[in-house]
């Protein structure tokens, strides 16, 4: 199987009765809990739907849940206009003589199941001490007797809240600790508490992940199955997509093409890496297969059935690709006539990224023609601009006629520098799945460098996709590829692993 980087597991929150409840705390060293009985049975049901989303946290390691709503958009606002008219109409029965205690009961009554389903089934002592404070039968009693003392309460589930919560959450917490008006103290309690539900989620998520990728491999390889059950021939696109990644392989150049400018950084240990002179192995043909789905024509409909799933995620990442090839190559002409005092600002260079990712995003829909353009006027304004503020010779007017038709020059695909710099991260990619991401990106190819952090998450995206393919359908890949390649280089690969 390719190499794919691993993260750091999320620790166990731990037992809050033997000291504060944390999703990660500094010096622990517990062992990862991953059985469904060390966490909240509440939020096992809420796991179980996530289950079915489970293909999805098996390809992204830091996958997580958020409430994200914008309160520009119309349920926002009206959320929002809700929430208000729910605490105004608290704060009238609070303030009113007597005061009217039923809001502020089904408030607490809300905080209680909160803070019990964040708690662990080991944790009885709290269980029973939150059940005792928020008594919901003795906290009636008093209400109608007048006697419901809102402010220790809120200080009672304000502790509660220091044991529980994850650090991410203490200065919010502390915050709280400084309200002094009960209304603004309860509603901050209640958004807290909301969050650190949702804290509880993410981290039951992350510890079951294990789980939940075998289930989404299992369960993918099993239905599979039962179509090629049914249907024999299943996977005769596949054997014709590895038969050419082979072939592939066979007539690939020894060596990275010719850098466009002077001052590139060489490309060999990578291209050492992804075209070695070794035998074909599995790994280097299903490397090679992945990337030329990235070059997929949409007009061949034979395309291989297991990965016909992760055609639209493959599709997204070609898409990305081709946006990265298009900044690299705005970036290299651009720095060929601003010189290096421009180009080692990392905040000029950030605002060129933003000029050509805004106009890319902008004209989505129309020909790159159109877009770069204006993205020529655009940058050589800009490089003009920075210029002049520090001090240095402008652009003349040769060279910025020359810029703006080099810029413009990058919509033809036959492009000298588009070719290369397309070519370079192709070849970025497969050694992402020889070597991993972060060895990859040691030593990129020139005109690379200034899109470092957007190739990382390509390539981080591109092995997360792959080795879960590779997971679900490997027996079936293993299968084809004893047909593929020659039984002399199978044994001679499988020597050197050994």
């Amino acid at each position: 199987m390719l190499y794919v980087e691993e993260n750091v597991p999320v620790k166990d929150p731990g037992d809050a009765e033997s000291g504060p409840c944390k999703l990660e705390t500094p010096g622990q060293t517990q062992e990862d809990k991953s059985n469904l009985e060390d966490h909240p049975p509440r939020l096992i049901n809420t796991v179980n739907d996530v289950s079915k989303m489970s293909n999805e946290t098996g390809m992204k390691r830091d996958f997580h849940m958020e409430e994200v709503l914008p309160q520009s958009s119309l349920e926002g606002k009206v959320k929002e206009k809700m929430h208000n008219a729910f605490w105004d109409h608290l704060k009238e029965q609070l303030s009113a003589t007597p005061p009217d205690f039923s809001c502020a009961l089904e408030l607490l009554k809300e905080i209680k199941e909160i803070l019990l389903s964040l708690l662990l089934p080991r944790q009885n002592r709290l269980r029973n001490e939150i059940e005792e404070a928020l008594n919901m039968d003795i906290l009636k009693e008093e209400a109608e007797h007048g006697a419901l003392n809102v402010p220790h309460l809120s200080k009672y589930i304000l502790n509660m809240m220091t044991l529980l919560c994850a650090p991410v959450r203490d200065e919010a917490v502390q915050k709280l600790e400084n309200v002094t008006d009960s209304i603004w103290l309860l509603r901050g309690i209640f958004q807290v508490l909301g969050l650190m539900k949702m804290d509880m989620v993410n981290y039951t998520i992350q510890s079951l992940q294990p789980h939940l990728q075998e289930h989404s491999i299992q369960h993918e390889r099993a239905k599979f199955q039962e179509r090629l059950n049914k249907q024999p021939s299943l996977l005769d696109h596949t054997t014709k997509w590895l038969t050419q990644a082979v072939a592939d392989l066979t007539t690939l150049p020894p060596t990275c093409p010719d850098t466009p400018d002077s001052s590139s950084v060489s490309c060999t240990s990578l291209n050492e890496a992804a075209n070695s002179p070794e035998p074909l192995s599995p790994a280097m043909v299903l490397s090679q297969g992945f990337l030329n789905l990235l070059l997929w024509d949409p007009e061949n409909e034979e395309f291989p059935e297991t990965v016909l799933m992760d055609r639209t995620r493959l599709q997204e990442l070609e898409s990305q690709l081709h946006q990265l090839t298009i900044l690299a190559s705005v970036l290299l002409v651009a720095s060929s006539f601003s010189g290096s005092v421009l180009f080692g600002s990392p905040q000029f260079v950030d605002k060129l990224k933003r000029i050509t990712k805004a106009l890319m995003e902008e004209f989505n829909s129309k020909s790159e023609e159109a877009m770069l353009m204006t993205v020529s006027e655009q940058v050589s304004q800009e490089i003009h601009r920075s210029l002049k503020n520090m001090g240095l010779v402008s652009l003349s007017s040769d060279n910025t006629a020359s810029l703006i038709g080099q810029l413009q020059n990058i919509a033809k695909k036959e492009n000298c520098v588009r070719s290369v710099i397309d070519q370079r991260i192709h070849l970025f990619l497969k050694c992402c799945l020889v070597l991993g991401v972060q060895r990859s990106l040691l030593d990129l190819p020139g005109g690379l460098t200034l899109i470092e952090a957007e190739l990382a998450e390509l390539g981080q995206k591109f092995v997360n996709l792959t080795h879960h393919n590779q997971q679900v359908f490997g027996p079936y890949y293993t299968e084809i590829l004893r047909t593929l390649i020659p039984p002399r280089q199978a044994l001679e690969t499988e020597a050197q692993s050994v």
